[in-house]
């Protein structure tokens, strides 16, 4: 197979596609991969230090108000379209995948119009802009939550759930925990607010410490790096009890199957991850993205009993408190979160798409 995939701007559309060119080599070790993206996304650095063949187009997003910058996007998109076919013609790809993010946008469009194979993955519950756009033009869309099935035309639609979850699947404990600092006899909550970090789970955590219940359970609580030092200069010389503070895991999955709950944001890469192993969760949704799709995803395993969400306006050190230690408390409740939590796990997620592809490639 010759692939050819398009996502950037935000992890949550590169790690997907990483992932599923991970499964894809081991599956044929004689298929090509091109990643196309942009010079200023996390793509430009993490695609090339994974190893794989990459090439830049130049492309921006509109803006959301009137502005003058929009006839500069729409410029680009004309003008990335147009690179995109050349970069296209020389890869001769069997099949392009997007992954989202405005870059996927010209090079899956421009595919499409070059009669190639296209397939686009939507990590959220409710589509982004780049994707429905996309979804009138492509060949097949996959989804990861069901409630994203209403925004693209039905026939096109599989269930694959996301690469991500295949990826850490079959992870299992390795005793990372005492290298931390912490006990590996001891319940474990972590508290992360993504790669940076989020300033209110970060608060909440700080006011909840002398709160919770820490004879019961210990914390690992990872800051991000742009918040560590004030942390640690706001905790100075103070003795915390069963509470670990780090600024960043370089990688976390690793960590993952030793832990008993987890507090954080309701990512769609950070979902897979927790669904696919089965683990607690409380998630504190993100209002500071679009659409609030971190809303909708937390949602859709609140309300399967698969995890608990908390609104970040209601959000406190009391809050988080009251959640953790009741859970922390029940291993019953834990345990069902857990089980309902697995069920909406889909660890074949990359062997699903690897069949549509190869569908689309044969029919062609």
């Amino acid at each position: 197979m010759r692939l050819l995939i398009s996502g950037g701007g935000t992890g949550g559309h590169i790690y997907p596609a990483l992932a599923l060119i991970e499964t894809l080599k081991k599956d044929d070790t004689r298929s090509s991969f091109l990643y196309v993206g942009t010079n200023k996304g996390l793509e430009s650095k993490i695609v090339p230090n994974a190893g794989i063949d990459f090439k830049t187009i130049e492309i921006q997003g509109f803006k959301r108000s009137l502005s003058l910058q929009n006839f500069k996007t729409i410029y680009l998109f004309l003008k990335s379209v147009h690179e995109a076919k050349k970069i296209i013609r020389e890869f001769k790809p069997d099949v392009v995948v997007g992954t989202g993010g405005y870059v996927c946008g010209a090079v899956v469009y421009a595919a499409s119009q070059l009669h190639i194979p296209t397939f686009i993955h939507e990590q959220n519950s409710i589509a982004g802009v780049t994707n429905k756009f996309l979804s009138h033009f492509v060949d097949k869309i996959g989804i990861c939550f069901e409630a994203a099935k209403t925004e693209f035309p039905s026939q096109k639609v599989v269930f694959t759930g996301n690469p991500r979850a295949q990826q850490v699947a079959d992870i299992k404990p390795t005793g990372r925990l005492a290298e931390l600092g912490l006990s590996e006899n001891k319940k474990t909550v972590l508290i992360f607010g993504g790669s940076r970090g989020a300033r209110r789970i970060n608060e909440a955590a700080m006011d909840a410490f002398a709160l919770f219940d820490t004879n019961e359970f210990q914390v690992l609580f990872v800051t991000g790096s742009i918040y560590y030092e004030k942390i640690k200069s706001e905790i100075g010389e103070k003795q915390l009890n069963n509470i670990v503070i780090k600024p960043y895991i370089q990688d976390m999955p690793a960590i993952l199957p030793e832990i008993d709950l987890i507090v954080g944001r309701s990512g769609a890469t950070s979902l897979a991850e927790i669904t696919v192993l089965g683990i607690p969760s409380i998630l504190i949704p993100s209002p500071n993205v679009t659409h609030d799709h971190q809303t909708y995803n937390a949602r859709s395993l609140a309300d399967i009993d698969a995890a608990i969400m908390i609104k970040e306006d209601v959000l406190s050190g009391q809050t988080l408190a009251d959640e953790v230690n009741e859970l922390m408390r029940d291993d019953e409740k834990r345990s069902q979160i857990a089980k309902e939590a697995r069920k909406a796990g889909i660890p074949d997620s990359s062997k699903r798409i690897e069949r549509v592809l190869t569908d689309l490639i044969t029919n062609n």
